[in-house]
């Protein structure tokens, strides 16, 4: 199940700690995207919140490499 993470939580991890939390929720999606289409997945809103967490790090890390470059 993906774990729940306050954006105040990701706001103080490193950039070397996003990326290692970025690369284990796309294992962890791909896993469960490949989960749902041979069985039910007991609960499939863990898909949609472990996408929604892997876009709202990502954002963050574009966010830094903006702010490196002004």
């Amino acid at each position: 199940m993906a774990e729940k993470l306050a954006i105040a939580a990701m706001r103080e991890m490193t950039n070397d700690e996003l990326a290692a939390k970025i690369t284990e929720l796309e294992k962890e999606r791909f896993g469960l995207m490949f989960k749902a289409g041979t069985e039910v997945l007991a609960n499939p809103m863990d898909l949609r919140a472990t996408r929604r967490t892997v876009a709202q790090l990502k954002t963050l890390q574009a966010e830094r490499l903006r702010a490196q470059k002004a």
